[in-house]
């Protein structure tokens, strides 16, 4: 009789969770967004409600300069935070953003209204209530489960890796190409002269197809990436493909020219150096955050108020001239555009064990996208070292926002680094929605026969 209770009352326990738990997914779409955001905006009226994904004005096709098309396009800032004020602003900043602005003569941030017009497709709006209820973190700790895709894993996330994962399975499409684009670091102190590396480039996202995938249907490749270096004279004809995936490390393959080989690089992850650039850019700073979360442990520290890089779309304006956009310690703060938006904030310790150049970050998510916005890194020493930046736009060709250009500013030597930029190019980055008949669009094209063959002909 006594074990017949206890098995009635477990189930009775099981029930009440179960209700509970259905009725937390019943607010997406209600009083949350479907992939999990507040619908409401805040008190004061700066953060808005949610609003309609962005749509052009009548006559964009691709090609034509988007910020012409966006509603938004003329608008003036509101204000501009800079050394003189930066301390009545600091509430609603990360550590890094303030220590770059007091330390960077002429550095500001303009800020703008905000406008919440990020959409998600159907399909991955429906994905992620099914992964509301599905979707698990593995018995390691950090890895990914259970989840359908495109779609958000964990739209009320309880821990900072489910954030993390949010994240690292944005929904990009099933792919994106930038027919010329730059990297840029700025020169060493006491020199004049920087880096500036142009290249073409794919990434293929198999997830990112319409209607729903398992990682066991994905055979657990999250993207497929494709670089072939134009400039300069020393980089020219270089190129790798690399292949990520959701549960081990990324493999990378790189084709030099000089020995017209290409070769495995079995250490390209985590913080080693992107080759070329002078140990200014780690490779899982890659799109802010990339690569195996395995080697830190990651807290929920909960949500904020905070400006935020948004709805910028002259970083990715192939017409504004280089000269124009790059100065000497940052990027042209005319170019930039910031909006007071809510952000989930996680932490990363590195583990016991491991060595990380940055052992400490802390990183704020957009509610409305997950697109990881802004980044602090900490040194061994537990001071703050880099300030990184993600710029976001919405993506007419998706119908959601997709994260563009990286910056990434050092504190310690004053150098920075911009990637993905189309300044200069006179031509526009492009996502797909479908792969079509695109040989880049398949997993195939990443591999070391795949770069040989192109490389060498």
């Amino acid at each position: 009789m006594e074990m017949k209770m206890k098995t009635v009352a477990a189930v009775i326990a099981m029930c009440i969770a179960g209700g509970a738990l259905a009725a937390d997914v019943d607010k997406l779409g209600t009083e949350l967004s479907p992939v999990g955001a507040e619908k409401g905006g805040n008190k004061d009226g700066t953060i808005p409600p949610l609003g309609a994904a962005s749509t052009p004005k009548a006559g964009w096709v691709y090609g034509k300069n988007r910020e012409d098309y966006w509603e938004y396009g003329k608008e003036k800032p509101l204000f501009a935070i800079d050394a003189s004020n930066v301390d009545k602003y600091a509430d609603k900043m990360s550590p890094a953003q303030v220590a770059l602005i007091k330390q960077t003569k002429g550095y500001r941030m303009e800020v703008y209204p905000s406008h919440r017009n990020c959409g998600y497709p159907d399909f991955g709006q429906a994905n992620t209530k099914t992964n509301a209820t599905h979707a698990k973190i593995g018995a390691d700790g950090w890895s990914l489960e259970s989840v359908v895709l495109p779609g958000v894993p964990f739209p009320m996330p309880k821990k900072g890796i489910e954030v993390i994962w949010n994240f690292l399975s944005s929904y990009n499409g099933v792919g994106s190409e930038m027919p010329s684009g730059w990297t840029y670091v700025s020169p060493r102190p006491g020199s004049t002269e920087p880096i500036l590396a142009g290249w073409e480039s794919t990434v293929y996202t198999p997830s990112g197809k319409k209607g729903a995938s398992t990682l066991e249907d994905i055979k657990g490749f999250q993207f497929g990436l494709y670089y072939s270096y134009t400039s300069p004279a020393a980089f020219a004809g270089q190129g790798l493909v690399a292949s990520a995936y959701y549960k081990k490390d990324n493999e990378t393959f790189y084709y030099f020219t000089g020995q017209r080989r290409v070769r495995r690089l079995p250490a390209y992850n985590y913080d080693a150096p992107v080759i070329g650039f002078e140990n200014q850019y780690p490779v899982d700073a890659t799109n802010l955050y990339s690569g195996t979360p395995d080697r830190f442990d990651w807290k929920l520290l909960g949500k904020k108020e905070m400006y935020i890089p948004y709805n910028n779309f002259k970083f990715s304006d192939g017409n504004i001239k280089l000269k124009d956009a790059f100065q000497e310690h940052t990027i042209n703060p005319a170019l930039g555009r910031y909006e007071l938006h809510r952000v989930w904030v996680v932490e990363g310790t590195l583990k016991a064990g491991f060595r990380h150049s940055a052992p400490k970050k802390v990183m704020y998510f957009d509610e409305d996208t997950w697109i990881a916005v802004s980044g602090d890194d900490y040194d061994a020493q537990g001071k703050i070292w880099k300030y990184k930046e993600n710029q976001n736009m919405p993506s007419w060709e998706l119908g959601s926002c997709v994260a563009t250009v990286l910056d990434m500013y050092d504190l310690n030597n004053g150098r920075y680094v911009a990637d993905n930029v189309a300044f200069g190019t006179g031509k526009d980055p492009h996502w797909l929605a479908e792969p079509g008949s695109d040989p880049r669009m398949k997993e195939s094209f990443y591999t070391a026969e795949s770069l040989r063959a192109i490389s060498e002909r």
